[in-house]
């Protein structure tokens, strides 16, 4: 899929003709430039920049080059008027990944308006992976994401870790580690796939294969459990049902790691990281209560 990152790198090596300092311009290092731009020219399906006389643009590079810069303007006059309906009252649009608890979204969707922000707000719930693209695509204002995850030069406040609970079928409780075995379930790899794998290696610390099971969400892996087919690590205190048992997920541990993050290339970066911050500050808190 093209985005706008693709057109931000090719614009930004077409002018400057040196790697290194198209790579600065854009706020990356070079091998994901290197990587952009040949997953660019892999979607096109032609050379853009000729490597053989220092960077320079091929015939069709130069072709792609007024279009390419049209496109960004074109977004960021789109995202200049967002700035300006937001500062005429438009509502905050606010992203928060699934595994965020009923209450800790709660109270981050409330701490703009209680920090005198104003304004109203938005929610949407989406993959972490999905909110990164709509944060670069200024579709949301802020996101509420998993850590880690790949930010490609968005702006990301300080990772917050949230308490987990390990759900077994109560009439065999068991340690993740422990025998008899039963999968972990787990939302969809490409949902998150940093955090996933991180997940996972932590599972595998203790040097024994990790079974897993995907599931939509946690209601569906809570059923899992409950049938006695699953075992389930959430940050939800409330999550729960009948012949489920609750223990704390410590061995190993398995804390939600979390993190507001935001696009500080847009016209209102400024007011957004303040926002941003109230934000972080409200999730902060939750992890503490």
């Amino acid at each position: 899929m093209l985005t706008e990152r693709h057109l931000e790198i090719f614009v930004a090596l077409a002018e400057e003709e040196h790697f290194g300092a198209a790579a600065q311009r854009v706020g990356i290092t070079q091998p994901p430039l290197s990587q952009g731009l040949r997953r660019l020219e892999a979607l096109l399906g032609v050379r853009l920049f000729d490597r053989s006389r220092g960077v320079t643009l091929t015939d069709e590079g130069a072709l792609l080059l007024p279009h390419a810069r049209r496109a960004l303007a074109a977004l960021t006059g789109l995202r200049e008027a967002g700035a300006r309906e937001r500062a005429e009252g438009r509502r905050l649009r606010l992203g928060l990944a699934p595994e965020v608890p009923p209450p800790v979204a709660g109270a981050v969707a409330a701490a703009p308006g209680r920090a005198g922000e104003g304004g109203r707000i938005g929610v949407a719930t989406a993959p972490t992976a999905t909110l990164l693209s709509e944060l670069a695509a200024g579709r949301l204002d802020l996101a509420v994401v998993r850590h880690p995850a790949v930010l490609h030069g968005l702006a990301a406040g300080r990772v917050v870790l949230f308490p987990t609970w390990l759900l077994s079928p109560a009439e065999r409780h068991i340690a993740l580690h422990g025998s008899p075995r039963l999968p972990v379930a787990v939302r969809p790899r490409e949902e998150a796939p940093a955090a996933y794998d991180l997940f996972v290696d932590t599972l595998a610390s203790r040097g024994r294969r990790v079974e897993t099971v995907v599931v939509s969400d946690e209601r569906a892996g809570l059923a899992l459990v409950a049938a006695g087919q699953a075992v389930l690590v959430t940050a939800d205190a409330a999550l729960s049902a009948d012949g489920v048992e609750r223990a704390p997920a410590t061995d190993p541990p398995l804390p939600l790691r979390l993190r507001v993050v935001w696009d500080a290339r847009r016209p209102d970066a400024d007011g957004i990281a303040r926002t941003a911050q109230t934000l972080v500050e409200a999730l902060t808190g939750q992890a503490a209560s």
